[in-house]
């Protein structure tokens, strides 16, 4: 491997570009000999060193990527592709999910701690307020709203189409908050947005004497429902803050690494969500008491918490992180700590 404090990239390049080439060529052959399988897993390791080299010594962002693309075909022929098989599936659900909903656990919390005050702050407000109330609609129409629409949209759709359409909605949302995270901007408007609809509407509610009802068909699915948009949230928020303060790590290395996980809980959340509708599509303004229907919404919640916090936390502690496995994630540099 050549090691330097700097590195002239062009002279490099030029000096190893026959290994490269024939890195290349020995990849995309159909059948190798075994003289020529051990020559590619040669080259195989000494062009993972030159990558090495180059991201730490001289940056150069088109000779890295022609080499990761390179190393990542490679690794392909000397590792054998890798097959999904239902033990990696069952490994996925058991050990990396609950691991990543178990290290964004605190954001999860703080988020919703922050946007239940929120909410509460603006339901009490615009309730006592009668200027707040007047923007959001004439009395009539306010009246009608908590009367008859606020418990119709939970009865309008058979409950399959109506499970479906809130699911579709919820994972877009806690997609939006995840992917768009590293802004740090969009999950805080999400989250305002949904705190601020929420509390105004709890305060039609209790002006018209309905807060009883705003109770009976919103916590049934929204205990587990609102908790998957906290974990999106914190999610997104954790992936901004790894990037203002990646640790020990590089930032690049840190964002890779905090990213794959993130996938993860967005996986894990579609499943989450799923559960979340099937709640409100069957559960929620069902015929079921109200007694029965809040203790449903209480028990896949505790399902939840309880898959986060014990098959998580025991992830957690014998190294999981929710990211890909080594042999999945690709090269990366040796970091300090």
């Amino acid at each position: 491997m050549c090691e330097a404090t700097a590195v002239d990239t062009d002279a490099f390049a030029a000096v190893h570009e026959p290994e490269w080439r024939r890195l290349e060529e020995l990849t995309g052959q159909r059948r190798l000999t075994g003289p020529e399988a051990d020559e590619l897993v040669r080259l195989y390791q000494t062009t993972a060193g030159h990558l090495s080299t180059l991201r730490s010594s001289a940056p150069d962002p088109h000779l890295v990527s022609r080499l990761s693309v390179l190393l990542g075909q490679a690794r392909g022929r000397v590792a054998g592709t890798h097959e999904l098989r239902l033990s990696d599936v069952v490994r996925f659900f058991a050990v990396s999910v609950p691991a990543a909903f178990y290290r964004v656990r605190w954001w999860t919390v703080v988020v919703a701690t922050l946007w239940i005050a929120l909410g509460a702050v603006v339901a009490v407000h615009t309730a006592r307020t009668p200027e707040a109330m007047a923007q959001l609609g004439t009395p009539t129409q306010l009246e009608r709203y908590a009367r008859d629409a606020f418990a119709a949209y939970y009865n309008n759709y058979p409950a399959p189409d109506f499970a479906a359409q809130v699911w579709t909605n919820n994972a877009w949302i806690a997609a939006q908050c995840i992917g768009l995270g590293i802004t740090g901007v969009f999950p805080l408007y999400v989250l305002y947005q949904n705190a601020v609809g929420v509390g105004q509407t709890a305060a039609i509610m209790d002006v018209y004497g309905d807060l009883d009802v705003f109770f009976a068909l919103i916590l049934p699915h929204g205990l587990m429902e609102l908790t998957a948009v906290f974990v999106a949230g914190g999610t997104g928020l954790k992936l901004f803050w790894t990037l203002v303060a990646p640790g020990r790590r590089t930032r690049g290395y840190a964002l890779a690494q905090e990213g794959r996980s993130l996938v993860t809980v967005a996986v894990g959340l579609v499943v989450v969500l799923g559960v979340s509708g099937l709640v409100e599509g069957f559960v929620t303004g069902s015929f079921l008491p109200t007694w029965a229907e809040l203790t449903i919404g209480a028990l896949v919640l505790g399902a939840y918490w309880t898959y986060t916090l014990v098959p998580g936390r025991r992830a957690v502690r014998a190294g999981e992180t929710g990211d890909l496995e080594q042999d999945l994630a690709g090269h990366t540099l040796a970091q300090a700590g």
